[in-house]
């Protein structure tokens, strides 16, 4: 299933047990016009969030994944909208800051694009650091969360 978003177009699948992929691709295709109950949700929340009207997601995921990736995907649902966080940090938060390369592994095999927030994730500097989906998605994410995040406020 297919869903138009300000980024391109995102591929959404899952089954009755969960999503368990969202990808981003360039190529421009409709947004799908029949959708299974057991995707409707993420297809109404995905909007909710490019419109601003979201910032947590409560979808049933079944990403595949090993045990470490697991983990670390689910690490990453805990930094919270309009935040950032590094490797290096999301390492220590796991209990091995040795980890770090593994951890970046697992963040870009994230099967999940937005829902697990893995555009959160910047460099020990402050850097943008590398994106599945490039890093000009990235900095769209995260201007698009900053923004969203000072306009609640008021």
């Amino acid at each position: 299933m297919f869903l138009k978003t300000p980024l391109g177009t995102a591929r959404i699948s899952g089954d009755e047990e969960g999503i368990s992929s969202i990808q981003i691709l360039d190529e421009k295709i409709p947004t799908s016009t029949e959708i299974p109950d057991f995707l409707r949700l993420a297809f109404q929340q995905l909007n909710d969030y490019f419109n601003g009207e979201l910032k947590e997601f409560s979808l049933k995921l079944n990403p595949d994944g090993t045990e470490f990736q697991q983990k670390v995907w689910k690490a990453l649902n805990q930094i919270p909208f309009g935040k950032t966080c590094s490797y290096l940090e999301l390492s220590k938060k796991l209990g091995d800051e040795k980890a770090i390369r593994a951890v970046a592994s697992a963040n870009g095999k994230n099967p999940l694009w937005v829902v697990i927030p893995c555009h959160r994730i910047i460099g020990s500097d402050g850097s943008l650091t590398g994106y599945a989906g490039g890093l000009a998605r990235k900095q769209w994410l995260l201007n698009h969360e900053k923004n969203t995040t000072q306009l609640s406020m008021f």
